[in-house]
């Protein structure tokens, strides 16, 4: 078994693939995650200097306001794919795993194969 990865994108990292069918690849130069040809989930790492570590993640419709209107020094809405209502989840101010977890599995819900519910 591999060491056990305890940075922050190591545990945003054991989240994702702990999905199932999902997958790791860089995209745009960062950690990207799919479960098959569909990107729910990006790491960022000082962004173009914005000076956030940060997930950016699909979200479900609503969400991404909700998330930033209730605690914005948490979500924000991400350059390129906020428009289509995906959420940015800073992880540099001592992230609520619970809360990250969460976010991750809705993204994963939003674009994964198979029945909504």
């Amino acid at each position: 078994m591999p060491p056990l990865d305890r940075t922050t994108l190591g545990r945003v990292r054991s989240v994702c693939l702990a999905l199932p069918g999902a997958a790791e690849r860089a995209s745009h130069g960062t950690p990207s995650f799919f479960v098959g040809k569909k990107l729910f989930a990006q790491y960022w790492n000082d962004h173009h200097s914005d000076d956030r570590e940060a997930l950016w993640c699909a979200a479900p419709i609503g969400m991404q306001r909700m998330r930033v209107r209730a605690d914005p020094e948490r979500f924000f809405v991400p350059p390129y794919v906020g428009h289509r209502g995906w959420l940015g989840v800073r992880l540099d101010r001592r992230p609520r795993w619970a809360d990250i977890e969460g976010v991750i599995e809705e993204a994963y819900a939003c674009v994964a194969p198979g029945p909504r519910v």
